[in-house]
């Protein structure tokens, strides 16, 4: 090799070196540590973006969760009042019918006390309405029909109407004395209230 040469592969190998030292600078261990640190606190970012996102998808499904038992309630109040409604519907569908049914009762009761039971030519007819009165309060009481004839009882406002009061030295004070009219009722429920004279 000729000294030309060996100058210019020297002076190479010293530029060489020179990149060398000037990387070598640039990556000190400051600059080391502030990558770490950096990556780090971009790690850091990351986590907690991402508890962020937990926390609110957990917020979420406890929402959703609230909303499905809510639905939940709701549907079993609406089962609840509607088996509630058919209940009653089929204790008190004959509310009407049975309100129609009650002035023939009545009828065939002032027949037989007025009857005159001893005679003969109308005692086959006092029995034929006394049995036909017996089977239709039987049928009616089938179907939750009950009287209401409280002669002897506390007045009670909820199943009587006092038509009159009187004063009795034979009766307690706030005692049905007579029956004007019975009163009924359909399965627990008031029809009609009894018609009573109450003793002062």
């Amino acid at each position: 090799m000729s000294n030309e040469d060996k100058k210019i592969h020297e002076e190479e190998v010293q530029q060489q070196n020179t990149v060398e030292t000037e990387v070598e600078a640039v990556g000190t261990e400051a600059d080391i540590e502030w990558n770490e640190e950096s990556e780090q606190d971009v790690q850091e970012a990351k986590i907690a973006q991402l508890e962020a996102a937990l926390l609110s998808s957990e917020a979420k499904i406890k929402e959703q969760q609230d909303s499905v038992l809510r639905a939940k309630a709701e549907v079993e109040n609406m089962r609840r009042r509607t088996e509630t409604e058919i209940d009653k519907a089929r204790k008190y569908a004959l509310n009407k019918f049975a309100e129609g049914l009650l002035p023939v009762i009545d009828n065939l009761e002032r027949a037989i006390a007025a009857a005159d039971a001893e005679h003969e030519a109308v005692k086959p007819l006092f029995e034929g309405v006394e049995l036909t009165h017996k089977t239709f309060v039987d049928t009616i009481a089938k179907f939750g029909l009950k009287e209401i004839n409280p002669e002897g009882e506390t007045f009670n406002p909820e199943f009587h109407q006092a038509m009159s009061i009187q004063e009795s030295p034979d009766h307690a004070a706030n005692t049905v004395m007579f029956v004007m009219q019975k009163g009924y009722e359909l399965n627990g429920r008031v029809i009609r209230p009894a018609m009573v004279m109450v003793a002062k």
